[in-house]
């Protein structure tokens, strides 16, 4: 899991929550699938809204122009992006997302799940991500404007909101690296770099990443 601070600055923020204010909301559960339906209790911006299609392009723009989402998901196809919003006693129950999405032309194979938070966490109770994992649970509930970018193979759960109102986009990525472990690899060598000055080291750790994603990437 991956967590990126301030992808949203306080006026994008801004821009997205009075969009959604003036949106159409409908029961999520239309976009669910499988035994994911059951367990789903939250609504859902209506994806049809030119307007809603607008501010998940801005949304979408942030991301791409974050350094450290790029080097970590490294996305080749996107699914669309949607907004979530959470009352009290809304919930999503423990599920995992479905590993294709889309069809037709729009398929794509979920390598990474991810969830951009809108809301201020002292402004709603309840609502963490909680994610499951071989050594136990993790939740996070961070800043607005945060993203949390994690594995769509993982069984994970939104909490219970106890009262306010929790608000987040959410989409899926499929990698041009498939395999988590070389993606971590790429990712761990692209901060290397970053943190290398100029001259034969930076070039050399720019041709080995090169090739490593000559040798791994799927376009």
């Amino acid at each position: 899991m991956l967590l990126i601070a301030d992808v949203l600055d306080p006026a994008a923020l801004e821009r997205v929550r009075e969009g959604l204010a003036e949106a159409p909301f409908a029961d999520g559960r239309r976009t669910a699938g499988g035994a994911a339906r059951a367990v789903k209790a939250n609504r859902q911006a209506v994806g049809s809204e030119e307007q809603v299609r607008a501010l998940a392009r801005f949304v979408r723009q942030a991301m791409e122009r974050n350094g450290p989402f790029q080097i970590y998901a490294r996305p080749a196809r996107w699914s669309p992006i949607l907004f979530n919003r959470y009352g009290a006693g809304e919930r999503y129950g423990l599920h995992m997302d479905d590993a294709i999405m889309g069809g037709d032309e729009q398929r794509l194979r979920s390598d990474l799940s991810f969830t951009l938070f809108l809301a201020d966490p002292d402004s709603y109770e309840g609502g963490e991500l909680v994610l499951e994992g071989t050594d136990g649970e993790r939740a996070v509930k961070p800043a607005a404007g945060a993203l949390v970018v994690y594995s769509t193979g993982a069984l994970h759960r939104v909490e219970p909101v106890r009262s306010g109102e929790r608000l987040a986009a959410v989409g899926w990525i499929q990698s041009l690296i498939r395999r988590a472990d070389q993606r971590e690899i790429l990712f761990d060598l692209s901060r290397i770099r970053d943190a290398t000055t100029e001259g034969e080291a930076r070039l050399l750790m720019d041709k080995s990443i090169g090739n490593l994603l000559r040798l791994w990437a799927e376009p």
